[in-house]
């Protein structure tokens, strides 16, 4: 059942990398106008989305907060994950039936792509769905809590299994459930903030993000009456939007160049570069991490691909080894603000009526340069060589003859963007086009199936931040519905009045933010929050922008619980507390990096002129 889900995803995949570039020659060389290319292609993005988070569910690798019940008594541990797992089905259970609603509906996505009812795309979902729950069921050793849960979906489910009955038997009134319906919209309106509270309890105990998302935004469009038919139509627009399908393809171009041989070519050339100086290792290793990350979007796999490999240049130009990997860390999440970075994209796309990515795209250059500069300056002192290498022109030579393939990938793509002719979506299908042709036929790094198989083995990657994405779009939704951001902004505008003293708050809220939460649920859960907040201030969409992903990328470093703290002790063998003694004068001048680009926007907006 595995090989055959991953080999529908790589199908997939190939389908959405090379279905963008064969329309655009129909279309803009041919002058042959292709029906529904957008359409198609997107909903395509959909259904792997929903494999995408299936697969990723099976291998156990959805996004979660610090599991803090593996801390905890044994006893207290057991009744944590019977409660983790009960809510797991119970949500699950009720997305289910909601999205199957959806699909009997027939107001609802009437139209088709690529001669396909857009009915049988968003079918996807729910037996997404389904086969989510009955995995979750077979590998929990709570199966009563499980059971107790799927009995409890059904009856918070009762608004959609009514409609269900409506459409499909034309029965207008079902007494049970709705009085199911209506207890628990009464109980939701009462319970509501112990709910959440709960659900956030349960997220610090593991629970996948997604489900801690679709559970909030479940129980508030039930207190506000019910209308939980939103929600998977919802995460059917988001998943569609053309900007977020490019984020997938991204990922999985990034994962290519990380397994292959890139890595050590890169690292050849920028040694053969800036080696010949003092500190010149850094800023190679600098160079090549903000580069992967740029592409993955995930700096924990930039640190696990690479991170062995720079850790040993590093200590052979004189770096100690705590020295290296702290280094390494520290810099591993620079990537995220320099385009075409996934995180940038989602940012836009979250706050598209505010910021236009393009524009966002140049806001980011000169903050991440700055950022990049500083750390390299930072790595600098700490080289103790007496002696360097001397500059060797013929081994740049080679190096460069070695790298070319990839040293034009990056090239080709922002001139492809940059100059408008390729679209997001189109530059990124180009770059998992270009990085397959190169690993495969020019590197030969991996055969065919190989190649596939490293595909097969991003898809954890992009499903986990996708499924984040369609689960949290319910939470946005309602937020704006509820005139959330407004209310927020009166309040603190009652409080604060003064703009630089909104900017300090606002750094310190945001890091708390990105050490506790992953990155991509904070651009779709707080920036909706915070943006209208940082307008009324005078601060631009964009340079609100680049400071909240500035401070969301140092959250990656920020103790106790920073992501890319933990994938460092695990790919370098360190305890903890080595790994944090190591990123705290690296973090720190990052933070003071952070706040030169808060208080002076000229950093943000030069490029926009």
């Amino acid at each position: 059942m595995r090989k055959l889900e991953n080999a529908l995803a790589a199908a997939i995949v190939c389908l959405l990398a090379v279905l963008p570039l064969v329309f655009k020659v129909f279309q803009d060389f041919l002058q042959v106008q292709i029906p529904d290319a957008d359409s198609g292609v997107v909903n395509l993005v959909f259904v792997y989305a929903c494999l995408a988070g299936l697969i990723t569910l099976q291998d156990h690798r959805h996004l979660a907060l610090a599991a803090l019940a593996d801390k905890m008594p044994e006893k207290v541990r057991n009744l944590l994950h019977a409660l983790s797992d009960g809510v797991v089905a119970c949500f699950i259970t009720a997305a289910f039936f909601n999205a199957v609603c959806q699909v009997i509906n027939p107001d609802q996505l009437s139209s088709t792509a690529f001669a396909f009812p857009l009915k049988l795309y968003y079918a996807a979902l729910p037996v997404c769905y389904i086969l989510i729950l009955c995995c979750a069921i077979k590998h929990t050793a709570h199966k009563i809590a499980a059971a107790v849960g799927c009995v409890a979906g059904l009856l918070i489910a009762a608004g959609p299994i009514t409609g269900i009955l409506y459409y499909l038997f034309g029965m207008e009134s079902v007494p049970v459930f709705t009085q199911f319906n209506g207890v628990w919209i009464l109980f939701t309106g009462k319970a509501f903030v112990v709910l959440v509270l709960l659900l956030v309890l349960l997220a610090f105990a593991g629970v996948p993000l997604f489900i801690i998302l679709g559970g909030v935004s479940y129980i508030a469009f039930s207190q506000a009456g019910g209308y939980v038919d939103v929600i998977p139509l919802e995460t059917y627009r988001i998943l569609t939007d053309k900007s977020v399908a490019a984020i997938p393809l991204f990922t999985i171009a990034g994962y290519i160049l990380s397994k292959g041989s890139a890595g050590r070519r890169f690292i050849a050339v920028f040694n053969a570069m800036f080696g010949w100086f003092r500190g010149g290792t850094v800023v190679a290793t600098v160079i090549v991490l903000t580069f992967f990350t740029t592409f993955t979007g995930v700096s924990g796999v930039t640190i696990l691909a690479l991170g062995a490999l720079l850790s040993v240049i590093l200590k052979g130009s004189g770096y100690t080894e705590n020295t290296a990997e702290a280094l390494i860390t520290s810099c591993s999440a620079l990537g995220l603000m320099f385009p075409p970075s996934v995180a940038i994209i989602m940012y836009a796309t979250t706050n598209y009526f505010s910021v236009d990515v393009m524009d966002l795209f140049k806001g980011v250059v000169l903050p991440g340069c700055l950022m990049a500069v500083v750390m390299v300056c930072a790595g600098v002192a700490y080289d103790k060589r007496r002696k360097v290498e001397t500059f060797s022109l013929a081994a740049l030579g080679r190096a460069l003859k070695d790298c070319i393939g990839e040293l034009l990938m990056p090239a080709c793509i922002c001139a492809g963007y940059f100059s408008g002719f390729f679209d997001l979506f189109q530059t990124a299908a180009f770059a998992v086009v270009y990085t397959f042709l190169l690993a495969v036929f020019i590197r030969k790094d991996f055969t065919i199936k190989g190649a596939c198989e490293v595909i097969a083995e991003s898809v954890p990657v992009s499903g986990g931040v996708l499924f984040i994405m369609g689960a949290a779009s319910g939470v946005s939704y309602f937020m704006l519905d509820a005139d959330v951001p407004g209310a927020f902004t009166m309040f603190i505008t009652q409080y604060v009045s003064n703009k630089y003293v909104f900017l300090i708050l606002m750094n310190i809220l945001l890091l708390i933010v990105g050490c506790l939460m992953d990155i991509y649920s904070a651009i779709l859960i707080v920036s909706p929050l915070l943006l209208p907040i940082a307008e009324v201030f005078g601060i631009t969409a964009v340079q609100a922008g680049v400071i909240f992903l500035m401070n969301l990328s140092l959250g990656f470093l920020t103790p106790p619980v920073g992501m890319d703290l933990f994938i460092a002790s695990y790919t370098f063998k360190k305890p903890m507390s080595t790994v944090i003694k190591g990123v705290l004068p690296f973090l720190g001048i990052q933070f003071l990096v952070l706040m030169l680009v808060t208080y002076v926007p000229w950093f943000t907006t030069v490029l926009l002129k």
